[in-house]
C-alpha cells in the first residue's frame, strides 16, 4: 500500500452520495478522523473513529501518528478548496495520499446563484479575521465567501455598509446540498436578524453608492484614506514606489520605517498571497497601522514594534525591502541586505541631502538606479492657482544578485 492516507471530500448529502471510490476508501480504513456531525452521517464501519483535535492545527500531529495505518480524514466539500489538505501535503509525502474531493461550498453556491465561477472572487473569512473581506469588497463585484459561523452575515453586512456599499445584494445559503438546505436574500442595508446555521457561504453582490469609499487594488490610494500623523508616502511617491518593488503572488516584503504602514498595505493588496512585516518604532503610529490594517483588509501583516536594525533580527526573510526611514542608521542597511533573498529588490526613498549622499554611496557599491520624483499640485495663490511642488524624493532600487 503506497497510498495509506485518503483525504475524503463529503457534502450534507452525507455517505450516499460518496463515489464509490470514495465510500470504497472508507470501508477499507482503519481509521477515521472527522468532526461529530460528520460521524452521524456515515453507517456502521470496522474503522478505529477519532475526533477532529482542538485546536485544529493539532491535526497534523495525529495524522503523523497514524502513518503507514489506512487512515481517512474526512472534511466538508473540497477538501483542496481553503480545506485541509494542503497543510497535509506539507507534513506528509505526495505519493502517500489521496484526494476525493466533493463539491465545494463555492460550486453550489454557483449553482444556486447562476453565477460563473471564473466571474467570481472566492475566498474564506472561516479561522481568519472577517476584514479579508475588505480588499474584495469593489463595484459589481460578485463574491463567494466560506464564513467563519452564523455570526459572520452581520459583520459582512456592517463592512458593507461602512464602505457605502448598503445596497449590495446578499444570499446566505445555508446548509447546501442537505434536507435543511435554505437560501435568504436581502440587502445589506436591511440586515435580518434571523437564527442563522453556522454552515452557511454568503453570495454578495457588491452594489457601491455615490459615496462609497472605493479603493482600488492598483497602487496609489489616496492619501486622505489612511489613518497618519502626516507620516506616509504620499500617494504619487508611493505607487512609484511600489512599482519599483514588484510585487508577485507569494512573496514577503519588509517594509522599514513603516510609518502608517501605507507601503505594506498595498503591497498586500496587490496580488494573491502577498506577505508583509511592517517595523515601526513609534507606538501611536503602530496603532495607526493597526487601524489601516482593519479597514484595507491586511489581517496577515505582521506588525513588529522596534527599531531597526535590532527589531530586524530573526524575521522571515524578504523577497523585498523597502526603507522609508533610517536608512542612515548604522545597521539598519547592513541587516536589511543580509536578510534579503537572492534576487530580490531592495528600494529606499530619502528627502535630505544627507540621505541623497548615502544612497549615492550605496549605489556605487551594489548598483542599481538612482531616480529624483518630483510632484506638483494645484493650490490657490490668492484669487489665482498655480502648481505648487512637493518636496522631491530621491529612490534608489537595486536587485540583490
Amino acid at each position: 500500500m503506497t497510498q495509506w492516507l485518503s483525504i475524503i471530500g463529503m457534502g450534507e448529502d452525507g455517505y450516499e452520495a460518496l463515489s464509490a471510490a470514495a465510500q470504497s476508501s472508507l470501508q477499507k480504513a482503519e481509521i477515521i478522523i472527522a468532526s461529530e456531525r460528520m460521524f452521524e452521517m456515515l453507517p456502521a464501519l470496522k474503522a478505529e473513529r477519532h475526533l477532529w483535535p482542538q485546536p485544529f492545527s493539532a491535526v497534523y500531529e495525529q495524522v503523523k501518528a497514524f502513518a503507514g495505518r489506512r487512515t481517512v480524514l474526512l472534511a466538508t466539500g473540497d477538501p483542496m478548496n481553503f480545506g485541509v489538505a494542503r497543510k497535509i501535503f506539507e507534513i506528509a509525502p505526495r505519493d502517500d495520499i489521496a484526494v476525493i474531493p466533493h463539491l465545494s461550498a463555492f460550486s453550489l453556491a454557483a449553482a444556486r446563484m447562476g453565477w460563473s465561477i471564473p466571474d467570481c472572487d472566492c475566498f474564506t473569512i472561516h479561522g481568519r479575521p472577517a476584514a479579508n473581506l475588505e480588499t474584495f469588497i469593489q463595484p459589481d463585484a460578485r463574491l463567494l465567501v466560506l464564513t467563519q459561523d452564523e455570526t459572520s452575515v452581520a459583520e459582512a453586512c456592517r463592512r458593507l455598509i461602512a464602505r457605502g456599499f448598503e445596497a449590495s445584494r446578499i444570499a446566505v445559503l445555508e446548509n447546501m446540498g442537505g434536507p435543511q438546505e435554505r437560501v435568504t436574500h436581502f440587502t445589506a442595508a436591511q440586515n435580518p436578524a434571523l437564527d442563522w446555521s453556522p454552515l452557511n457561504t454568503l453570495a454578495i453582490h457588491c452594489i457601491a453608492s455615490p459615496n462609497a469609499k472605493i479603493w482600488s487594488r492598483v497602487a496609489g490610494l489616496p492619501d486622505e484614506a489612511f489613518v497618519h500623523d502626516g507620516q506616509l508616502t504620499k500617494r504619487e511617491v508611493r505607487a512609484a514606489t511600489l512599482s519599483a518593488l514588484a510585487p508577485a503572488p507569494d512573496q514577503m516584503l519588509w517594509d522599514v520605517g513603516a510609518g502608517c504602514g501605507s507601503i505594506a498595505i498595498e503591497w498586500m493588496r496587490s496580488t494573491r498571497g502577498c506577505e508583509a512585516i511592517a517595523i515601526e518604532h513609534d507606538e501611536a503610529r503602530c496603532a495607526m497601522i493597526a487601524q489601516n490594517i482593519d479597514q484595507f483588509g491586511t489581517p496577515r501583516l505582521k506588525l513588529v514594534e522596534g527599531e531597526a536594525p535590532a527589531a530586524l533580527a530573526g524575521l522571515a526573510r524578504p523577497h523585498a525591502v523597502f526603507i522609508g526611514g533610517g536608512i542612515g542608521v548604522p545597521g539598519v542597511f547592513e541587516a536589511a541586505w543580509d536578510a534579503l533573498l537572492p534576487g530580490g529588490r531592495m528600494v529606499a526613498n530619502v528627502v535630505t541631502i544627507e540621505g541623497e549622499m548615502h544612497l549615492y554611496d550605496l549605489q556605487g557599491k551594489h548598483g542599481g538606479e538612482l531616480t529624483r520624483i518630483e510632484v506638483s499640485r494645484l493650490e490657490p495663490v490668492g484669487k489665482f492657482r498655480a502648481l505648487k511642488p512637493k518636496m522631491a524624493v530621491t529612490q534608489w532600487r537595486t536587485v540583490k544578485p
